[in-house]
């Protein structure tokens, strides 16, 4: 069954990036293994440990489609038309980008709302795959809505000390989460949770 998740490189003390949109050394452990894990999509390849390569492994080999906001879009530069994953994102905006709108683009700009772009990242991934939520802003929103499954976190321990939290503008009920495993590795610790929905 399709699932939407939303995956992350977080600091301890809750940060997915500085106040300038740079990721800076959050991403540091993408390098510090000896097993090359070329990222589904795109040109990039990590160095992490045989570990790390595994669980990406079994993570990015099951996206099927991808939702994200158009900040993150922005910042991205559009991926340079190669996405992280490959397959199709939907990018949750105001306004469309007419230079991205071509026939064969692998985005589709959805401009009424989180719960339609999940909708049709749904519908395009399938049942056997799931949805990669992209973007601190669009994983709230998620959240908020009901609409996540689960959230996997790469916990760096480094302290920024300012930036853009993950769990900012969140609902003022709390969210309860099932912890579904933990793996140590080399410079960074893997949570994963699942959203608990009553």
């Amino acid at each position: 069954m399709s699932k939407v998740i939303y995956s992350a490189s977080v600091s301890l003390d809750g940060f997915v990036a500085l106040p300038n949109d740079e990721v800076g050394p959050l991403f540091d452990w993408y390098a510090s293994g000896d097993t090359e894990y070329p990222l589904p999509g795109t040109n990039m390849v990590f160095k992490v440990s045989r570990v790390c390569a595994a669980l990406f492994d079994e993570n990015w080999t099951k996206i099927g489609a991808s939702v994200t906001g158009r900040h993150t879009f922005d910042v991205a530069h559009a991926w340079g038309g190669n996405p992280p994953g490959g397959g199709n994102h939907f990018v949750v905006t105001h306004h469309v980008p007419p230079e991205w709108v071509y026939e064969g683009s692998p985005f589709t700009f959805v401009t009424d709302g989180i719960a339609n772009a999940v909708g049709q990242a749904k519908n395009t991934a399938g049942t056997d795959k799931h949805i990669d939520v992209v973007g601190a802003n669009i994983m709230q929103q998620c959240l908020k809505a009901g609409l996540l499954d689960e959230i996997h976190i790469d916990l760096i321990p480094l302290l920024l000390g300012e930036g853009i939290r993950l769990f900012d503008n969140l609902a003022s009920e709390p969210a309860k989460l099932e912890t579904i495993r933990v793996i140590e590795d080399t410079g960074v610790t893997h949570l994963q949770f699942r959203v608990v929905k009553e």
